[in-house]
């Protein structure tokens, strides 16, 4: 499932490629969302991700809430940010933030990237394969991820939110032109 950046109030529905549904091989164990209000802009090249300079994907930054409790398609959850990857997924930037729900019992606990190895050992790691390997069932190369496939610890994290809340800001404002037809209702 995802949301329909292009449409109208921007609903959550089931993924097409190729003019198909698509399907995941195997189960993503996370719950697993966006953070409204920000933008990857495919303007914008980040040379201190990966060397050769890559740009946004044109979404929302996603989010992987890492708690115990699983979230309702369409809910809308407090998170604490704790890390970041940089995934580079055909040529673009997409970064994924690795949260835990402010409800979680262990989101007291669970503070920086750091936290995460200590109260849920090989976890990221996880992440990392999964988001790495899901497209190979259907043909496609791995992904990429950039920073030498570090999860970032949270200070990282939360400059990556707020540089992409300003992207969202400048398109929403009329500042960057939207040239993407995404719809801001």
């Amino acid at each position: 499932m995802e949301v329909a950046t292009d449409e109208p109030s921007t609903p959550i529905k089931q993924d097409i490629k190729k003019g198909n549904l698509r399907f995941y091989p195997y189960n993503i164990n996370w719950n697993y969302g966006l953070l409204p209000q920000t933008w990857e802009d495919p303007d914008v090249t980040n040379t201190e991700v990966d060397a050769d300079g890559v740009a946004g994907d044109n979404d929302p930054v996603d989010v992987v809430e890492i708690g115990s409790a699983a979230g309702k398609m369409g809910g809308v959850y407090k998170v604490k940010p704790v890390g970041v990857f940089a995934m580079i997924d055909d040529g673009e930037l997409d970064w994924k933030v690795i949260a835990i729900s402010v409800d979680d019992p262990k989101a007291n606990m669970v503070n920086d990237v750091e936290d995460v190895e200590k109260h849920y050992p090989g976890e990221l790691e996880k992440i990392r394969v999964w988001f790495r390997d899901y497209k190979i069932p259907d043909g496609k190369p791995a992904n990429r991820f950039g920073l030498d496939d570090k999860c970032m610890n949270k200070e990282y994290t939360m400059k990556v939110i707020e540089e992409t809340h300003e992207f969202y800001k400048s398109l929403k404002s009329g500042k960057r032109a939207n040239t993407e037809e995404l719809s801001l209702a």
